[in-house]
């Protein structure tokens, strides 16, 4: 729910390097992502699907403020995917790494919300940001849904998360601070994320429940994933 400024070419590295060094059972704490490789679904059974565009936005996105645009939202048989960077979302519940101290462009909300009324964690949630609905791109005319689930993908790791927040509306490629920290990414909500190699594929018409629940979005992630590859 920020604009923001980043500059991410070193970050990229970084991430390189952040992703070489951790553990291949890295796991998160309590609610969050479990392991880096979610479901039965290969990384590259669903990029296979994925190599080509047909683009449905009206336009293209911008990665950063300061780029051009030159990212397309692209539509497949039962979801939407485009290919763009990392930025970090720490916005949510405040907690340890997740808070104004933290995150400079920090806001204590999200788009939606938990059963429970309250603002999403983005330290223990893995979630996508999409972009507001625009003349570009209306994700909500496209099926997405919040809680909707989203495959990310990066470095042949698949990560399953939901549809959590909303970002400008000329800018994608955002992700909450579990996303990252789940596929090897640097999560630093100030000097973390990754400048490419994101694939972010989001399933139409579905909303996991609880929104809150990540074994929940894996489990449905996974049958939409098959349901995919089959479709398309």
């Amino acid at each position: 729910m920020r604009t923001r400024t980043l500059a991410l070419t070193a970050s990229a590295g970084a991430a390189l390097l952040a992703t070489a060094l951790l553990p291949t059972n890295a796991t998160a704490r309590e609610s969050g992502p479990r392991r880096v490789q979610e479901g039965t679904v290969g990384a590259a059974d669903l990029l296979a699907k994925v190599t080509s565009c047909s683009q449905i936005s009206n336009g293209k996105y911008r990665t950063d403020e300061e780029a051009s645009a030159t990212v397309p939202v692209c539509g497949k048989n039962g979801a939407v995917f485009w290919k763009a960077d990392m930025d970090i979302d720490c916005d949510g519940r405040i907690t340890t790494q997740c808070n104004a101290g933290t995150d400079p462009w920090f806001q204590d909300d999200t788009a939606f919300h938990q059963s429970d009324g309250k603002p999403l964690s983005a330290e223990k949630l893995p979630y996508v940001v999409v972009p507001s609905s625009s003349s570009i791109w209306n994700y909500a005319g496209a099926g997405i849904k919040g809680g909707g689930v989203v495959a990310v993908i990066y470095n042949n790791k698949v990560e399953y998360a939901v549809v959590g927040d909303t970002g400008p509306d000329k800018i994608i490629g955002e992700a909450s601070y579990a996303t990252a920290k789940a596929l090897g990414i640097d999560p630093d909500p100030a000097t973390g994320g990754t400048g490419s190699g994101v694939t972010y594929i989001v399933f139409k018409n579905n909303r996991t429940s609880p929104i809150e629940s990540h074994g929940a979005a894996v489990t449905l992630g996974d049958s939409l994933a098959k349901k995919f590859l089959q479709d398309n």
